[in-house]
């Protein structure tokens, strides 16, 4: 019987996300993917090759699914509020997701599958852009990265939450509370850009 070689790659893949999300590049091993695949460790060096690679693997294909889930479309201000709660859905939905740029961004020097992420950067800003077209490229820039940061350090962030948060009175989800404030803030801060961009001409 022919050994199936995609699938082999499709379940070391999905064991490589449950591990790196959880332990990171440095503290992930080779071996509980292996197991957790069902595989033998060497098909990952086969594969992928180096620990490093198979993570950069694992975090392109994430990357491929998640990147086009989730798009700014829209006119005016809550276009870019919309967004934000749009993408706190999804990665509220795929944590791991958004576990594994935090790793990302702590060890390794260069951003994965760089060239693809730029071009999708480029074509959100762009989207800002379009949907308030009194943003400079800076404001737009500075507001995707102001709503990655609110969002994605809510899912990486869960320990906080637990120091500054308390129940709701009203048994509201906590998830509904974080995304309500988080499209008021991104909706506040669009308008505040605006502001200023008018005042200085």
């Amino acid at each position: 019987m022919a050994w199936d070689t995609e699938r082999t790659k499709r379940l070391l893949l999905e064991a490589g996300v449950t591990e790196f999300s959880a332990f990171g590049l440095s503290g992930a091993r080779v071996d509980r993917i292996a197991e957790k695949a069902g595989v033998n460790k060497e098909r990952i060096y086969q594969y992928f090759g180096k620990k490093e690679a198979f993570f950069s693997a694992v975090l392109e294909r994430e990357l491929a699914t998640s990147l086009a889930a989730v798009e700014l479309s829209g006119h005016g201000v809550s276009a870019i509020a919309d967004y934000a709660g749009r993408r706190f859905d999804h990665q509220r939905a795929h944590p791991a997701f958004s576990r594994l740029l935090f790793w990302e961004g702590l060890e390794l020097d260069a951003p994965v599958a760089e060239e693809s992420r730029r071009t999708h950067a480029r074509s959100l800003i762009a989207s800002a852009r379009d949907a308030v077209p009194e943003l400079s490229e800076t404001a737009a820039q500075e507001l995707l990265i102001g709503v990655i940061t609110l969002v994605d350090g809510w899912v990486a962030l869960q320990t906080a939450d637990k120091l500054f948060a308390t129940p709701s009175p009203d048994g509201r989800d906590r998830d509904a509370r974080r995304r309500e404030f988080i499209v008021m803030t991104v909706e506040a801060a669009t308008r505040a850009a605006l502001e200023r961009l008018s005042a200085t001409g």
